[in-house]
């Protein structure tokens, strides 16, 4: 196994992104976040994290999971909305 030393690194072997904080502020310029909130992105990692599966791409779809990980620890810590109220 590789020793990753930096924090880009780090970031490319658990999420797949040099920079998860990036891709989490990313998220709430989406209409996905806008309209229904950060548990829908979650879902819709998870449902990403699926269809890899499906292809045969373990380490994509262990990725893609650390990103949703990610999103939800946003959304317990109270950074991110969880769920939008629709009326």
């Amino acid at each position: 196994m590789q020793v990753t030393t930096t924090q880009t690194e780090r970031n490319v072997a658990m999420y797949g992104v040099e920079n998860i904080d990036e891709f989490i502020d990313s998220i709430t310029d989406t209409i996905t976040y806008r309209g229904c909130g950060a548990d829908m992105i979650v879902a819709g990692l998870m449902s990403d994290a699926q269809e890899l599966m499906a292809h045969d791409d373990v380490e994509g779809a262990r990725k893609t999971l650390n990103r949703a990980k990610a999103v939800l620890f946003k959304i317990m810590d109270g950074n991110l909305t969880g769920s939008r109220s629709r009326k």
